[in-house]
């Protein structure tokens, strides 16, 4: 059964400490207002997944000490440069960093969505990235026909995967449009938290025009709305990312105490109306 939550704080509350959390990529639709709630609520030891790549939401939980281990293909806050504090965390030796690469993280959430307990996947044999992780493992081709070797990738389950969506409706559905990859860590994740601009009566699944794009609520935990849910990155065909302030971020978050006046103005102290 869906839980429905009036405030985001009760949301960040499903998120334990120590669990492995997935995240969306910047170009999706990020939950940044839940972010900013799990942030409030101090929890730690997070291993963030982020499915592929991540910038601000990663950054962000890196900073404010949520997150003892990270396994990325890529965090970066695209044109306004590097991530600071994920960047200031992997100098210092703080959070573990397991490389990976888009088609592998994808690779092992597809194993989970399936039922075995790894992939198959071309591609990285040659890359210096096998160098570094012991946990994937280089065989011959199984079926002996010639095709070489070959990287198994085992399959991931997060414990708690969150997303933000334009709209959601009362049977727990949730729009996610073309943005395939949120299927596939709601199928393969424990736990999925929703937040939404909006929560409609009507069966998203009722509408022809709605239907193909939607995630069934039998994936979904627990919702909660949240107006301006992925500010200040942009939600696509809602609204455009606030470049001004995730630039304003990039440049306060390069020292720590720039990024925790920043946590203390945008995150503890200004609290989005939308929670």
């Amino acid at each position: 059964m869906i839980t429905y939550l009036d405030h985001i704080d009760d949301l960040a509350s499903e998120v334990p400490d120590g669990a492995l959390l997935a995240l969306p990529p910047e170009y999706s639709f990020v939950p940044m207002a839940l972010v900013r709630a799990i942030i409030r609520r101090g929890v730690k030891d997070l291993h963030v997944l982020t499915v592929p790549i991540n910038g601000l939401a990663a950054d962000m939980l890196i900073g404010a000490g949520c997150v003892r281990k990270i396994e990325c293909a890529a965090v970066s806050l695209g044109e306004a440069g590097l991530a600071p504090r994920f960047s200031a965390a992997v100098e210092a030796g703080t959070v573990e960093v397991l490389d990976s690469t888009c088609p592998a993280v994808h690779t092992a959430l597809q194993a989970t969505e399936k039922g075995v307990p790894f992939m198959p996947l071309g591609g990285l044999i040659g890359s210096d990235i096998l160098n570094n992780r012991d946990d994937w493992k280089v065989v011959d081709d199984p079926l002996e026909q010639g095709n070489g070797r070959i990287v198994l990738i085992p399959a991931i389950q997060p414990d708690v995967a969150i997303i933000h969506s334009p709209l959601a409706d009362r049977d727990g559905n949730v729009w996610i449009g073309r943005r395939r990859e949120l299927a596939t860590i709601a199928h393969a994740s424990k736990t999925l938290l929703v937040t939404a601009e909006r929560i409609q009566d009507e069966s998203l699944l009722e509408s022809e025009a709605t239907a193909a794009g939607t995630l069934p609520g039998f994936y979904v935990s627990a919702v909660a709305p949240a107006v301006h849910g992925a500010k200040p990155l942009g939600l696509v065909e809602v609204y455009p990312p606030d470049t001004d302030e995730i630039i304003s971020y990039a440049r306060e978050a390069r020292t720590e105490e720039g990024f925790h006046a920043y946590l203390q103005r945008n995150v503890f102290t200004a609290r989005e109306a939308a929670e």
